[in-house]
């Protein structure tokens, strides 16, 4: 039997629990990557990529494409969620 204080899952509710759970997991992927990039910056530097320190241009260039890539990951599943599930609003 189902607890009296949980709640049906309907499409409304599914597509938010996974848009929440979506949202979740690309922030602590973006955490670990700018943390990650800026803990092991002083190891970095002891590498060079065309002429510049490694972390220096991981934080110059590679931080933006990498967090591009981020929301375009964003964009793509949430178009996929919305097609599957409709806009949020349980309606298809």
């Amino acid at each position: 039997m189902n607890a009296p204080s949980s709640k049906p899952l309907t499409p409304r509710r599914l597509y938010w629990l996974r848009t929440r759970r979506l949202t979740w997991q690309l922030l602590l992927v973006w955490f670990l990557a700018t943390f990650g990039m800026i803990f092991f910056a002083r190891e970095l530097s002891n590498f060079t990529f065309f002429g510049w320190p490694l972390s220096f241009y991981l934080m110059a260039q590679g931080a933006v494409v990498f967090y591009t890539a981020l929301v375009a990951v964003y964009a793509f599943k949430m178009r996929k969620l919305d097609k599957s599930l409709g806009n949020g609003d349980g309606v298809k």
